[in-house]
């Protein structure tokens, strides 16, 4: 690694620091700067402060570092996967599927499934039914790309895939009641203060696996940017990595979306960001540039969303940094 990339990662990894910080001394609460600090040292443990610092703000700051990682290397590992710059677990339609599972148990299944005679509920129902959703749209959009080999087409598959999981969302708002058509609205606005302090271990685990997975696909995404057959015959099996990828894209976007509701445009446009910061194609370096990258977006998303006396949600404020991304990149794309 050159100079210059150990200066990029150096400067993100500061940014991400300061960023996490952020959100720990600002939120809808105004705490005073000291009393903050008086509160992470370990002083007046049992204080209010110390209880929002811990029990709300810490979580919601490790929800996000971590939610935004996994979304944004989904995201670059979808665009290398099909070829398509505007390939993404939004725009491809895998957040869709996700959030149609979530629908399903919130709002026809009264937020439990039942096999037999055993019953899953809560939280754990719901990441079941958003894993379910995600790898579903996700095997299907693989299917379909050994068929259509046109990245155009497959895109538009996946916004029609979209429409169509959003229609059946539609279908089941109008069939429901008010308290939990309420509850899954709310969910739908995506936000990182979803995530307890009991539930933060078991979001951490599931995406720091997801993203060892990923790190672990470096290598043969580097092979396959240069084509199937190329991989093929370097002895790659491209089926299985696919396979691979279709595993910890489905269970990254499913974990997210499950805790935090779908959020937009953070895994389409952050590899975009980190491609133009690294100037590299390099998945070893690209791969924990975009986590970064992704990471700092959404703490500081999530910190613009929670000022005082004024919570905003979280898929009002992605939008402003991806679109400017995503039009760059079409009007580049389109002068080359």
């Amino acid at each position: 690694m050159n100079l210059s990339k150990k200066l990029t990662f150096t400067l993100l990894i500061l940014c991400v620091a300061v960023m996490f910080l952020c959100n720990l001394f600002f939120g809808a609460v105004h705490i005073d700067a000291s009393e903050v600090w008086n509160a992470l040292r370990g002083n007046d443990r049992d204080s209010i402060t110390s209880y929002i610092i811990f029990e709300n703000r810490m979580p919601q700051a490790v929800t996000a570092l971590l939610g935004g990682a996994a979304l944004a290397v989904t995201g670059l590992m979808l665009q290398t996967a099909f070829r398509n710059p505007l390939a993404g677990p939004s725009i491809l339609g895998i957040s869709s599927g996700a959030s149609l599972g979530v629908a399903l148990v919130m709002l026809a299944l009264g937020g439990t499934i039942s096999i037999g005679n055993s019953s899953i509920g809560g939280y754990a129902a719901i990441i079941v039914a958003a894993s379910i959703g995600s790898f579903a749209i996700t095997g299907l959009l693989t299917l379909i790309s050994l068929r259509v080999r046109n990245n155009l087409m497959l895109l538009i598959v996946g916004i029609m895939t979209g429409y169509l999981t959003s229609s059946v969302v539609t279908l089941l708002s109008s069939l429901t009641n008010e308290q939990s058509l309420q509850g899954y609205v709310i969910w739908g606005m995506g936000s990182f203060a979803q995530v307890s302090l009991q539930q933060l271990p078991m979001l951490s685990i599931l995406i720091i696996m997801g993203l060892l997975g990923a790190m672990l696909l470096a290598k043969p995404l580097n092979i396959l940017l240069l084509g199937d057959n190329y991989a093929l015959n370097l002895g790659i099996r491209v089926e299985r990595v696919k396979t691979w990828l279709l595993v910890v894209t489905g269970l990254l976007t499913a974990v997210v979306t499950a805790f935090c509701g779908p959020i937009s445009f953070i895994g389409l446009a952050m590899p975009h960001i980190a491609r133009l910061m690294t100037r590299t194609d390099n998945h070893w370096v690209l791969m924990p540039a975009t986590m970064l990258v992704g990471a700092i977006v959404a703490l500081g998303c999530n910190c613009l969303s929670v000022m005082p006396s004024n919570v905003v949600p979280l898929n009002a404020l992605t939008p402003i940094v991806g679109v400017p991304v995503i039009l760059y990149v079409i009007l580049a794309g389109y002068r080359k």
